[in-house]
C-alpha cells in the first residue's frame, strides 16, 4: 500500500519534490568534510546527489523503485555515483559504525518503524558521527505545504530527544518556513531541524 503510493508519486515526469537538495542539509552538510554518509528513504535521489557531488561516499535507500529509477537518473545526469538501494526502512541494514553522518529529510513513519529505524541509525553511525534531521512537526497538520495528516508520524522535541537519547544533541529547534521543494512541498510550513553527534 505505501510502496504503490510512493510508486505512483515518483512515477511522475518530474522531480515532485525538486531536484535540489533540502536547505538545511546541504548547509549543514558544507561544514562537514566529506566521509561516508546514509541517507533513508531518500526519495527520488536529489539529497544523494547532493551529496555525491560534494565528495561524499553516499548509500541511500528507499522503498520505491520508481524513486530508485528518478534518483539513478539523476547521478547520470550530475556524472556522479550513489549506491541506491531499495529497502524498508524497519529491515534497511548496514554496518555497524560505518557512517560519518546520517540524513533524516522529510521520512515520516509509523511508531514502531520509527523507533527501529532511528535506533539502526545510531548504531550505522561512527563516534563523533553527525544525524541531520529536518521533518515535520504537528502544527504542521494546520498547513498545506505537504506532509502526513497523522499526528502519529510528526516528530517533536521530546519525542525526538528521547529516540536520540544516546547522541548529544547539538541543534534542535521549531521553525517556521516557506517551504519550495517541488509542487508537493510549496508554501507555509511549520518544521522541526535536528543535528546531533555520537560521542
Amino acid at each position: 500500500m505505501i510502496n504503490s503510493f510512493w510508486n505512483e508519486r515518483y512515477s511522475e515526469t518530474e522531480f515532485v519534490y525538486g531536484e535540489a537538495p533540502n536547505v538545511f542539509f546541504a548547509e549543514t552538510l558544507s561544514k562537514l568534510k566529506p566521509c561516508t554518509i546514509i541517507l533513508p528513504c531518500d526519495g527520488e535521489g536529489r539529497n544523494a546527489v547532493h551529496a555525491a557531488r560534494q565528495g561524499w561516499n553516499v548509500q541511500a535507500f528507499d522503498l520505491s523503485e520508481a524513486g530508485k529509477l528518478k534518483a539513478d537518473g539523476l547521478a547520470l545526469k550530475y556524472d556522479v555515483k550513489i549506491d541506491f538501494q531499495i529497502q524498508d526502512a524497519a529491515l534497511a541494514l548496514y554496518p555497524v559504525e560505518s557512517a560519518d553522518a546520517v540524513a533524516i529529510i522529510y521520512t515520516h513513519l509509523p511508531i514502531e518503524v520509527r523507533k527501529k529505524l532511528y535506533q539502526n541509525i545510531i548504531h550505522w553511525l561512527k563516534p563523533g558521527g553527525k544525524v541531520i534531521l529536518e521533518t515535520f512537526c504537528p502544527e504542521q497538520l494546520n498547513n498545506n505545504s505537504g506532509g502526513p495528516k497523522d499526528i502519529n508520524m510528526l516528530n517533536t522535541k521530546e519525542i525526538l530527544s528521547e529516540d536520540f537519547k544516546d547522541l548529544k544533541i547539538d541543534y534542535l529547534e521549531y521553525v517556521h518556513i516557506h517551504l519550495s521543494e517541488g509542487k508537493y512541498h510549496e508554501g507555509p510550513a511549520d518544521i522541526i531541524r535536528m543535528i546531533a553527534t555520537k560521542p
